[in-house]
C-alpha cells in the first residue's frame, strides 16, 4: 500500500516471557556486570527474589538487554525499509508499549529468571495501576513535523488519545464527545504542552479490584471492596514514586476524584470473562 494511506499495528512480544535470546545476541553483553546498590529497592528486590529461586542476575540481566537489543534491530530494520521505500517524510511512527516492567514474578522455571525490567523510581509494574504499570515509553518520528531530539515531560498523554489524535492530524472529523481520549496533536508533533480536560482511569480485569484516577497532578486510589481500606492520593507531580499517601491533608480533593471514578466503575462490566489462556 505504499502508494495510498496505511496503517500498520505492529505488536512485538519482546519482553515478555520467555525472554530467550539468541546465544549470539548474548555473547554482546558477555562481560556485563550489575552493581545492584545502583539499581531501586524494588529491583533489589528482585534480584533478591531471583537468586532464591536459583538464578544467576547477572546473566538473567545479560539475556534482558539481548532480547531488548533484538526489539531496537527490528525497528530499525523497519524504519530502514521505510526509508528505502520513499516513505520517511510521510509516514508517522509512533513507539510505545502496553505497560511497565513485571515486578513481581520470578520463579525457577529458567526463563522467567531473565525477565529483568525495570520501571526506575517508580512503584509498581505490570498488573497494577501504580506509575511503574502505567508510564510506557512514546516516542514520535515525522522528520521535517516532529523536532527530532526533543523530550516533552509536562504532557500527560494516553493510549486513549491515540484515535481522536490521529483523526485531528489526518484531517478526520469525529465526535469528540464519543472518545475517552483527547486530541493530543500538540504534544505529538512537539508544538505544545498537551493539558488534559478529561481525567485517565485504570482498573484491571477483575470487577472487585482497586481503581485509580489520575486528574491533574492527583492520583487516587479507590477501593471498590466493602472494607477494601481507604482511598489513597497521591500528587504525581511532586511525588512520582507514590510513596507519600496525603490524603488526610486533601480531603476535598479525596471526596471530587473518588466521585468521579465512583461513578466511571459502576458503569463497568460485573463480571469479566476469563479464559484458560495463560499468555501474558
Amino acid at each position: 500500500n505504499k502508494d495510498g494511506p496505511f496503517y500498520v499495528n505492529l505488536w512485538g512480544h519482546i519482553s515478555h516471557n520467555p525472554v530467550n535470546p539468541t546465544d549470539a545476541l548474548v555473547k554482546r553483553w558477555a562481560t556485563l556486570k550489575i552493581n545492584e546498590r545502583d539499581f531501586p529497592a524494588q529491583m533489589q528486590a528482585k534480584f533478591t527474589a531471583a537468586r532464591k529461586a536459583g538464578g544467576d542476575v547477572n546473566d538473567g540481566m545479560r539475556r534482558y538487554l539481548a532480547d531488548v537489543e533484538s526489539l531496537d534491530d527490528g525497528v530499525g530494520r523497519l524504519l530502514k525499509r521505510l526509508d528505502e521505500l520513499g516513505l520517511r517524510d510521510n509516514t508517522i511512527v509512533v513507539f510505545s508499549s502496553d505497560q511497565g516492567a513485571e515486578m513481581d514474578k520470578v520463579s525457577n522455571g529458567g526463563l522467567r529468571l531473565n525477565m529483568m525490567g525495570c520501571n526506575g523510581p517508580h512503584r509498581g509494574g505490570k498488573h497494577t495501576n501504580f506509575e511503574g504499570g502505567v508510564r510506557v515509553p512514546w516516542i514520535v518520528r515525522w522528520p521535517g513535523q516532529v523536532p527530532a531530539g526533543r523530550t516533552d515531560e509536562q504532557s500527560v498523554i494516553s493510549g486513549v488519545d491515540w484515535l481522536p489524535t490521529l483523526c485531528a492530524i489526518t484531517g478526520t472529523e469525529i465526535n469528540a464527545a464519543d472518545f475517552d481520549g483527547e486530541d493530543a496533536s500538540a504534544a505529538w508533533l512537539g508544538k505544545g504542552t498537551h493539558k488534559r480536560s478529561k481525567p485517565l482511569l485504570w482498573k484491571t480485569s477483575s470487577s472487585k479490584s482497586v481503581a485509580a484516577i489520575r486528574d491533574a497532578q492527583w492520583k487516587l486510589f479507590y477501593p471498590v471492596r466493602k472494607n477494601g481500606g481507604n482511598p489513597e492520593l497521591y500528587d504525581i507531580m511532586d511525588d512520582p514514586a507514590e510513596a507519600q499517601d496525603v490524603a488526610t491533608q486533601h480531603p476535598e480533593v479525596v471526596k471530587k476524584l473518588s466521585k468521579k471514578v465512583g461513578a466511571w466503575v459502576a458503569a463497568l462490566p460485573k463480571d469479566y470473562i476469563k479464559t484458560d489462556d495463560k499468555q501474558d
